[in-house]
């Protein structure tokens, strides 16, 4: 299984832009005109860029020196201007601090040092480093007030981490990695060009060949060979030059290394913080199935009441009046009963219909492939199957209610407002590249699109049950369509699969 989000090939004409649910918007209800997505924040984890292999041949090494050269050659001037730019307003500011306007120049340098450290943090993704994921700056469900913009960052300590990176750390490590990345490709490429350059210098013959007459005189004692003073330092020359060269991948990888290391500890999101975010992702979670079972529930007492009850109360009706009828008027109290044989009959289909809605019979039989085979079988607008899925797969009993349910409302829909001619039902399992496991639900159609939230309409729903789920519902309909609804929920290690000895069981 590959970990590619993007929906399937289109074989229907129509079908011609598809949602990516790695970027995660508001969904909609295909009855409104707009489009909008809506994902949970664990899907946004779940799209992070794969971190390169640590350990790294060395031709691969030899790939990555362009971009490492370029970062740490810019390094210098981005160190000395951000050294300078830093220090000059801060301390402008500690100098002020009397008048009390100083506390908004230093939190100007704050604002200045997150620049900096955004600016340093691209140019590592540009070297060719994983992606460090930024602080949350704006604390969740906290109001972003002009006080806060103008005095948070001084109880924030991420601020004060990046000033300290752009201030000092940063261009202590700047300054050391661009002296040796300097003077080691200096050496490498003077090295093995010093037979072209070599004559042209100045200065006496005897002083420029001293290090070659000192290795002569050491390796063979008493002058017992003779050679060209030139040719002797060229050769030696070209020798380092080869070396240096030939470790310049080792030193640029080591440095830009350094660099993200520093970068990591300093301008990364904290531990503690991604266990809060975390935190709140499940409590969020929690609320949106407990608003989806609250909704289920009431839309069945509804249904209850409308359908089921009346028939009974007209039942009972009926059988009165056929007691009474019975010794007076026999064949009207045999009419009667005829018919409440009949609302009995009808009632009973009506419980079955709803306890199908709570779990459908062939789902708990045969599993979700044949569910969705059976939905695709009784939709009243043709659709076309393109199950990628193990026959025998069976997930957890809430996944494949949900999936089911999912894939239902969203036939239905497009059944009942997209006016279309053709629907596409696709289901795949994805393996993401953190190693989960995510089932993925395609309804694609090519009817007249326009999708938006409404409240109480039946995306809203399928919304919420999926965020129970931390699952995405992501949707792309453009006014005049097609329309391309996906469903992403993810399994994790609750996939098995049933083996025939379970199916027999």
């Amino acid at each position: 299984m590959s970990s590619n989000t993007e929906p399937p090939s289109a074989t229907l004409e129509s079908v011609q832009t598809h949602p990516d649910p790695a970027t995660p918007a508001d969904t909609g209800n295909p009855t409104a005109s707009n489009t909008t997505a809506t994902a949970t924040t664990t899907a946004t984890t779940a799209v992070a860029a794969t971190p390169p292999a640590s350990r790294r041949g060395y031709g691969a090494l030899w790939r990555g020196v362009p971009k490492e050269l370029g970062f740490l050659l810019l390094t210098l001037p981005v160190v000395v201007i951000a050294l300078s730019v830093l220090s000059t307003v801060f301390f402008t500011g500690v100098g002020m601090i009397a008048i009390f306007i100083g506390l908004f120049v230093i939190v100007a340098s704050l604002y200045i040092a997150r620049g900096f450290g955004v600016v340093e943090l691209a140019r590592l993704r540009w070297a060719g480093q994983p992606e460090i994921t930024q602080p949350a700056w704006q604390p969740r469900g906290v109001a972003a007030t002009p006080m806060r913009t103008l005095l948070g960052p001084l109880i924030n300590g991420h601020y004060w981490l990046y000033l300290l990176h752009g201030m000092i750390v940063n261009f202590l490590v700047g300054l050391v990695s661009w002296v040796v990345t300097v003077v080691w490709l200096s050496v490498g490429v003077g090295g093995i060009t010093y037979w072209i350059w070599g004559r042209f210098t100045n200065g006496d013959t005897d002083e420029r060949i001293w290090l070659n007459r000192t290795i002569l005189d050491w390796m063979f004692p008493g002058n017992s060979i003779s050679i060209d003073p030139f040719v002797g330092e060229t050769l030696l020359f070209l020798a380092l030059g080869i070396v240096f060269l030939l470790t310049l991948p080792l030193i640029t990888h080591l440095f830009v290394r350094v660099h993200q290391g520093v970068a990591r500890g300093m301008l990364g999101a904290w531990g503690s913080e991604a266990l809060r975010r975390e935190v709140a992702d499940l409590s969020a979670s929690r609320g949106a199935a407990v608003a989806a079972e609250d909704n289920s529930l009431r839309r069945l007492e509804r249904d209850i009441h409308d359908g089921p009850q009346q028939r009974l109360v007209r039942l009972q009706m009926d059988l009165a009046s056929a007691e009474r009828k019975i010794d007076t008027d026999p064949d009207a109290a045999r009419a009667l009963l005829q018919e409440a044989r009949g609302h009995a009959h009808d009632t009973l289909e009506e419980l079955r219909a709803l306890s199908r809605g709570l779990v459908p019979p062939i789902l708990q039989d045969r599993g979700l492939v044949a569910g969705l085979e059976s939905l695709a079988a009784r939709s009243t607008v043709p659709v076309i199957l393109e199950m990628r899925l193990d026959p025998e797969l069976r997930l957890s009993s809430e996944i494949e209610r949900s999936a089911y349910f999912v894939a239902a409302e969203l036939l239905t829909n497009a059944a009942k407002h997209s006016a279309a001619t053709s629907i596409r039902l696709h289901a795949t399992l994805r393996e993401h590249v953190d190693g989960s496991t995510w089932l993925d639900l395609w309804v694609i159609d090519n009817g007249v699109g326009g999708a938006v939230v409404a409240p109480g309409h039946g995306l809203a729903g399928l919304d919420e049950r999926l965020r129970g789920l931390r699952g995405i519902l992501s949707i792309d309909s453009p006014v005049g369509g097609p329309t391309t609804i996906g469903a992403h929920i993810p399994v994790g290690e609750m996939v098995a699969r049933t083996t025939s000895a379970d199916s027999a069981a």
